[in-house]
C-alpha cells in the first residue's frame, strides 16, 4: 500500500525549484551552486511529464523577474550598508558586486521557478497517473 505524502506547498515548490504541476520533479538537472552547467534544464519533468520548454521565448519573462529581484536587492543592500552599517559607498558597492557574483545563478534559477509557477498550475492527479 502506498503511503500518502502531504503535497509540497507553492512557496516551497518555488524555493526548492520543483515542477509546478506535480511539485516533485526538479526544474534543473544539477544543484544551484554546482557551477557546472548551472542553467541546464531537462526537457520535461521526470515525475509527471510537464514540458519545461512550452514555446520559444517562454523564459523571456523570467528575465524581468530577475531584473526586479536584483534591482530591489541592490537598492536595499547598498542603502542598508551605507545607512545602518556605516559603510562607505565604495565598500557597499564592492560587497554588492561580490554578492551578485556569488548568487547570480541562484537568482537566474529562482526567477525561472517563479515564472513557470505563474503559468503552470498544480495538478496532483498528474503525479499519480504517470508513475
Amino acid at each position: 500500500m502506498e503511503k500518502h505524502k502531504k503535497p509540497r506547498g507553492l512557496w516551497a515548490s518555488i524555493i526548492y525549484m520543483k515542477c509546478p504541476r506535480c511539485r516533485e520533479g526538479n526544474l534543473f538537472e544539477k544543484p544551484t551552486f554546482a557551477y557546472s552547467e548551472p542553467t541546464k534544464m531537462p526537457e520535461s519533468c521526470e515525475v509527471c511529464g510537464q514540458n519545461f520548454m512550452p514555446e520559444p521565448g517562454f523564459w523571456f519573462g523570467a528575465m524581468f523577474i530577475s531584473y526586479i529581484w536584483t534591482a530591489w536587492f541592490c537598492l536595499f543592500f547598498v542603502g542598508g550598508g551605507i545607512m545602518f552599517l556605516g559603510m562607505s559607498v565604495n565598500a557597499a558597492f564592492g560587497l554588492l558586486i561580490l554578492m551578485c557574483a556569488i548568487f547570480f545563478f541562484w537568482i537566474f534559477r529562482i526567477s525561472r521557478s517563479i515564472w513557470i509557477h505563474i503559468y503552470v498550475k498544480y495538478d496532483p492527479e498528474k503525479r499519480r497517473t504517470l508513475r
